[in-house]
């Protein structure tokens, strides 16, 4: 058991167990040995590798979404750009760059708003956007980005987002926690709180006992953040995750350390923890805001974008080996077997613009 699994032991023996949500978030966040304030998550040295860290033509192509979005809403000037959770800056150093380019003048009057919690993250982020043209800026969160039309981007942010897990049991949907067992070992247990029927998916009620179905109020609260901006001042938005385009039941919880899946409860602190986002319910809080919301999956969106022709344009000044690579690149991020289906798209919108559908070709 290391630090961080005595701490949460201790406090688990001082007051009880504690929820999915209240867990992740300690393992994730926790000041001194939290996950993403003690550790480089990101790239082939750490722990997992995200689209815009596979090749730039990710973020290209979100910078030309954005761009057209920006010209369907009447091209307003001054804009924010945002990006929520940037890690590493990656997407938005490709995205300013591709937008300095395509469309100079949004580049002059942008605002480009990294939204990011972790200070350590934001010395990163400012190392990787140094020496490029443009107005950065760094939020803690999206409370304090300029009351003005947004265009809001994000790339896995609402699976690391603290969520609930709920048990079916003796007809009844409980809550998971984590608790102690007999030899004082962190262990999955129920906890107090219960969940209504109108909150589960249609057919839940027919689940056998044992069924587990997952809710991230958290997420939620965030796109309503980033829902009410863009209803308030104008914009759109767009959000790339791993999950499903329609509730479902299932355990989606999973810890990921090297490049390789270990059990949550192994080793807090030292592993990523996330869980499959349900874009159905993004897409509902948005629409409650009313927005426009459109889903697809990250292939069919890269694919209409022109993913394809944008690799065969970066392989003509290469060589065999480098036109593989890009080949190779371009199957992992779009591929139905990799990241083409597994992740997902949402696109906000304030409605009544001709922002190109998800999926749509050029």
């Amino acid at each position: 058991m290391n630090r961080l699994a005595e701490r949460i032991a201790g406090h688990i023996r001082a007051i009880g167990p504690v929820s999915v949500a209240d867990y992740m978030a300690i393992c994730l966040f926790d000041p001194q040995d939290g996950y993403y304030t003690t550790r480089e998550p990101f790239g082939a040295q750490g722990d997992f590798v995200t689209s815009p860290e596979i090749s730039q033509m990710f973020g290209e192509l979100v910078a030309i979404w954005l761009v057209d979005a920006w010209r369907a809403i009447g091209s307003p000037a001054p804009v924010t750009i945002a990006e929520l959770g940037p890690g590493r800056g990656t997407l938005m150093k490709d995205m300013a760059r591709t937008i300095g380019r395509l469309a100079p003048s949004l580049a002059d009057h942008a605002d480009f708003a990294l939204v990011e919690a972790s200070p350590r993250l934001v010395a990163v982020q400012k190392d990787a956007l140094r020496g490029l043209p443009g107005r950065f800026s760094w939020h803690a969160s999206c409370d304090t980005l300029p009351d003005q039309p947004l265009l809001a981007a994000g790339n896995e942010i609402f699976d690391a987002m603290p969520f609930r897990q709920f048990v079916k049991q003796g007809g009844k949907w409980l809550e998971y926690a984590i608790g102690l067992d007999s030899d004082g070992a962190l262990q999955f247990g129920i906890g107090t709180a219960s969940l209504g029927v109108e909150a589960l998916p249609p057919g839940a009620e027919h689940a056998p006992d044992g069924s587990l179905f997952e809710i991230g109020p958290a997420r939620e609260t965030m796109m309503a953040k980033v829902a009410s901006r863009i209803a308030a001042h104008g914009g759109c938005g767009i959000f790339f995750d791993y999950g499903h385009l329609e509730p479902s039941l299932g355990d989606t919880f999973q810890a990921v350390r090297g490049h390789r899946s270990e059990g949550v409860l192994d080793n807090p602190g030292e592993a990523d923890l996330t869980s499959h986002v349900d874009f159905a319910a993004l897409a509902r809080v948005a629409r409650t805001h009313g927005l426009k919301a459109d889903m697809a999956t990250q292939g069919d969106f890269l694919l209409g974008m022109g993913l394809l022709e944008r690799a065969g344009r970066l392989g003509q000044s290469g060589d065999a080996a480098a036109r593989e690579k890009i080949a190779a690149d371009a199957e992992r991020l779009a591929g139905p077997e990799h990241m083409g289906k597994l992740f997902k798209v949402l696109a906000v919108s304030t409605p009544g613009i001709a922002v190109r559908p998800l999926g749509a070709t050029s």
